[in-house]
């Protein structure tokens, strides 16, 4: 006789709790293969194809399109065929977001279907051994970094993090190689809990109003700004620069031979060296070890407007990389962005934040800081001023350039020279020269 297996919605990463049906692939009579995509959803990092760890026919499933379910719930149920033994997938892939479900995070051309990948027997068995909530819940044990896996394996560790709404990257954990324990958690719940806000109560609304729920994209966006504020105590410092020569020079690279430079590339260019000479703007603060973490990469972040909202794609390595290699990078996130196939590698460990608010037409900002960084700068547009250059009064191209912090990591001195290096080095690119 058949044996009924129940999926359910695993545990997507990223501390991501609940996601939306968006599309059923399958229907009820459907007869699917191990690994094939069942069900696309959407989370408030991206869009999401979940594949089924089962063979067989599907004889349920659970939740409409447009349903949010948290993870744990039940997605489908499949009437595995006698003789045939289930397998739970948790894979971790070699590249992308880290250890991720089957086909999750890494490949953004969305096939229909997704190969299996091989895995380690150790990893196997301790998948299928591991509770209901563990599919795809396996952490890599090595050392927490800022853009890497959070060093915890333990599903249960995991679960008890998220439903007490403890950070797991913001723990150090006492475990072999900073793997975090059952006991690293605890510890953050015995200690003293701020005072709690207060109960929010439903706003009065006139009729005709509309209400959005927030929720997915514009509600992950909402809290991680939300509590920016409420952590860091940041400061905004802003100075106009003549940018006349920046612009001559990347005119100058574009007419050569080659592909396009782009102005926004230029600048991360400067945002890098502008970090090799200030690198406490390129930190974060750890509150659970009361440190100021300086890190050695440079992972950009630059402000992105999609259809879904706003989302902040990363660069990896951006100091190490060319203006040229910028510029196809920028363009290939742009597309994903633009196209809903950003993975959640692509959106997360941003160290720096790059964000070029010019392009809607306005001069200046002062922006919130991308929760955990401890910087973002501020672009505005491009446009002719008058200007006095060389003592004469003059039509230059201004740009205003504005810096915001975390007054935690470092003051004024600091955010001063690191705004003013980047404003030398607009108004001059053979500044930026010296420092290659």
């Amino acid at each position: 006789m058949p044996q009924v297996m129940e999926f359910k919605l695993p545990d997507l990463g990223e501390g991501l709790t609940e996601a939306e049906i968006v599309r059923w692939l399958v229907a009820v009579g459907d007869v699917v293969e191990v690994d094939q995509p069942v069900v696309e959803v959407e989370t408030a990092k991206a869009m999401v194809e979940v594949p089924c760890p089962y063979g067989g026919v599907v004889t349920a499933r659970f939740g409409e399109e447009g349903t949010e379910l948290p993870v744990g719930a039940p997605l489908i149920t499949v009437a595995v065929g006698a003789g045939s033994e289930p397998e739970p997938a948790a894979v971790a892939e070699s590249s992308g977001s880290g250890n991720v479900l089957v086909g999750y995070g890494t490949d953004h051309s969305r096939p229909a279907r997704r190969k299996r990948v091989a895995r380690p027997a150790a990893m196997a068995a301790a998948a299928v051994a591991a509770p209901v909530a563990a599919v795809a819940a396996l952490a890599d044990p090595a050392p927490a970094q800022a853009s890497g896996p959070v060093p915890v394996i333990s599903p249960l560790v995991r679960k008890l993090a998220r439903d007490n709404g403890v950070d797991l990257r913001a723990l150090r954990g006492s475990g072999p190689e900073g793997l975090i324990l059952r006991a690293d958690v605890e510890a953050v719940l015995r200690a003293p809990a701020p005072a709690a806000q207060a109960a929010a109560t439903p706003v009065a609304a006139p009729e005709g109003a509309t209400r959005i729920p927030l929720k997915g994209l514009r509600g992950a966006v909402a809290e991680k700004l939300s509590r920016s504020r409420r952590e860091i105590p940041e400061a905004t410092c802003w100075v106009d620069a003549d940018a006349t020569e920046l612009m001559a020079a990347r005119a100058a690279m574009n007419a050569a031979a080659g592909p396009k430079i782009s102005v926004l590339a230029l600048l991360a260019r400067i945002c890098t060296a502008a970090l090799a000479r200030y690198p406490e703007l390129n930190s974060t603060v750890d509150l659970a070890a009361n440190e100021i973490v300086r890190l050695p990469s440079v992972h950009l972040g630059f402000a992105a407007q999609t259809e879904r909202g706003l989302v902040v794609p990363v660069v990896r390595d951006a100091q190490s990389r060319s203006p040229e290699s910028l510029s196809a990078e920028f363009g290939r996130l742009t597309e994903l962005a633009r196209t809903g196939k950003l993975a959640p590698a692509d959106l997360t460990g941003g160290t720096f934040t790059l964000n070029n608010y010019g392009v809607f037409g306005v001069d200046g900002s002062t922006p919130i800081i991308n929760h955990p960084e401890a910087a973002m700068l501020g672009v505005g547009r491009i446009v002719d001023k008058p200007w006095v250059h060389e003592g004469q009064l003059a039509v230059r191209k201004v740009v205003q350039l504005s810096l915001t912090f975390d007054h935690r990591v470092c003051d004024g001195g600091a955010a001063g020279g690191f705004l003013r290096y980047v404003a030398d080095c607009v108004e001059s690119p053979a500044v930026l020269l010296r420092s290659l």
